[in-house]
């Protein structure tokens, strides 16, 4: 038994290695979608995903196999009415044939940057259900992110919702800076 978790470690290891991840396209909504549908009791129909694709097509990314298939992707927008302008993520999953291999990081934070450099958002916020303790803990312990607060009955079947953020320090220098580019 002590060799079958080094040979998955080294699985998804590999796994990770063959996967890339880009700023999606229209191309990528019907699979976007798919990937919704299997992961996720929260779906959103297509007219959903085209909005965000079309108002904010660099915030979404994919992350593809290298058949071009999407295995994950993060659905995120500006909310700009509101000062200071700021980020929200809409949707992230994975495949779980495709989890703790990093990807949900290298999602995110590839839609943390691109709200920086083209928006100059101050902060970027998200909804998790309290009972997903493996996305609050990517949220809070990998990604830094910190509770605002409890909504009650946030989710269509009544279940609670942790309200989490993340301050970008100083926009554009402190994301750079954060991310080690600074």
């Amino acid at each position: 038994a002590p060799r079958r978790p080094r040979a998955r470690r080294a699985a998804r290891r590999r796994v990770g290695a063959m996967i890339s991840v880009r700023e999606s396209t229209v191309w990528d909504l019907l699979q976007m979608q798919q990937t919704n549908l299997w992961c996720l009791p929260e779906n959103y129909n297509l007219k959903y995903y085209f909005y965000h694709v079309l108002s904010w097509p660099q915030l979404l990314y994919v992350a593809e196999d290298h058949k071009g298939k999407v295995v994950g992707y993060v659905l995120a927008k500006m909310e700009e009415e509101q000062l200071p302008a700021h980020g929200h993520i809409t949707s992230l999953s994975v495949l779980r044939t495709h989890r703790k291999c990093g990807l949900a990081t290298k999602l995110m934070t590839s839609s943390h940057e691109r709200m920086t450099e083209s928006f100059d958002a101050h902060h970027v916020a998200l909804h998790v259900r309290k009972s997903n303790r493996a996305a609050f803990h990517l949220y809070s312990q990998t990604l830094e992110y910190t509770i605002r607060d409890v909504e009650k009955g946030y989710y269509a079947d009544g279940e609670d919702a942790y309200d989490m953020r993340k301050t970008f320090k100083d926009g554009k220098a402190g994301v750079a800076e954060a991310l080690g580019a600074g």
